[in-house]
């Protein structure tokens, strides 16, 4: 087998085993509400609690791999990043602003741009998911605010953020490299159609 070959074939197990850690997640997301938030292993439950968070971290790994090159790693790491410093902020200020339409955007928002595979530079695509991780990283803080060790609920969310967003990089490279991207862009538009529900409350 040559060195492409070999490349191919990391690639093709990688996307299988992609489809089914998101297998594996989804039965999660399909209860509403968040719960405890209280440790570790709460923490990395979170993201998997709220379905318009999987979703938009989902479709961020999926955008930043169909995108290719440094967007494959650089985005997610936007995501991660302003997420942690939302964070931050949710939890140390005062008053409480309401992110959840900024939240419900980001998955329609996300969702459409990885259904038209747009090819955005590397600074607007990583500036508009950072924004989209501040809000996120926001309505987490504002959940930790009552508990003792926010410090290891915020490293559970974060790791369970990051393996999404590896999720569907793996899945989007693997498509593209079988040359079925078309896949991942239809997946692109069942988030957009999942975003619409929750905003219609469907």
């Amino acid at each position: 087998m040559t060195l492409r070959g070999k490349g191919a074939g990391f690639l093709h197990l990688a996307g299988w085993t992609a489809v089914a850690l998101l297998a594996a997640v989804l039965p999660a997301a399909a209860h509403p509400g968040h719960g405890p938030v209280t440790g570790l292993a709460a923490g990395m439950r979170h993201p998997l609690s709220g379905i318009d968070h999987l979703l938009a971290m989902i479709a961020v790994g999926l955008w930043a791999g169909l995108s290719g090159g440094r967007r494959g790693w650089l985005w997610p790491a936007a995501f991660v990043s302003s997420m942690i410093a939302g964070s931050i902020i949710g939890m140390f200020q005062a008053a409480t602003m309401s992110v959840e339409p900024i939240i419900l955007a980001s998955v329609m928002v996300l969702g459409l741009a990885t259904a038209l595979s747009l090819r955005a530079r590397l600074v607007v695509g990583g500036t508009l998911i950072a924004a989209f991780g501040l809000a996120h990283g926001y309505a987490h803080g504002t959940e930790m605010r009552h508990t003792a060790d926010g410090l290891a609920f915020a490293a559970g969310f974060t790791i369970t953020t990051a393996m999404l967003h590896m999720v569907g990089v793996l899945a989007a490279a693997t498509l593209r490299q079988l040359r079925l991207d078309f896949v991942a862009r239809f997946a692109g538009g069942g988030i957009v159609i999942a975003g619409i529900g929750l905003v219609l409350g469907v």
